[in-house]
């Protein structure tokens, strides 16, 4: 089985969909130890609790394979921009455009706003790829961006950057 971009289907995520979407969220995150200092990185990255909180503001998105759900990612709306979150792959079916599909795919359902704007980690070089790869730039004032569209902690604002890309 590749699970190529050719093998998946892409929906919207459901209730019942929840565990394992959990699952990929954390699995997928545990690279962060690779470049977040000890106090900033969470294991488990999202739980029950984090993710019923985050399901009242944006509208998950999966892609599935033939067996199992792969890769999750959210699209919030604030203001005046679609913020795409939480993009998640899980890290055997990584370098195969799964990530890029699903982007594309989100970046589709996205109407009344001209900018997506996507936040990550600075020391987040597989995002950052890949979001340059995909159009996007980084924010010249990364920090002005974070304040404005999100509700992170702290410690997660000062480690991150913003990339966006006009559409429509």
């Amino acid at each position: 089985m590749s699970d190529g971009p050719s093998d998946i289907q892409i929906r919207l995520l459901t209730e019942s969909d929840r565990g394992t979407a959990l699952a990929v969220i954390n699995t997928a995150a545990r690279w962060y130890r690779e470049f977040l200092p000890a106090e900033e990185y969470h294991d488990p990255e999202m739980t029950l609790d984090a993710w019923t909180k985050e399901t009242k503001r944006l509208t998950w998105y999966g892609a599935f394979g033939p067996d199992t759900l792969l890769g999750v990612m959210g699209l919030e709306y604030v203001k005046d921009v679609a913020l795409l979150r939480h993009a998640y792959i899980l890290p055997d079916r990584q370098r195969r455009g799964l990530g890029s599909l699903l982007r594309a795919y989100v970046e589709q359902q996205i109407r009344g706003v001209g900018r997506i704007v996507v936040g990550t980690y600075a020391g987040n070089y597989k995002a950052r790829s890949a979001l340059e790869a995909a159009g996007y730039t980084l924010s010249a004032d990364a920090e002005a961006v974070l304040r404005a569209y999100y509700a992170i902690p702290e410690d997660r604002l000062q480690s991150s950057v913003t990339y966006e890309k006009e559409i429509g």
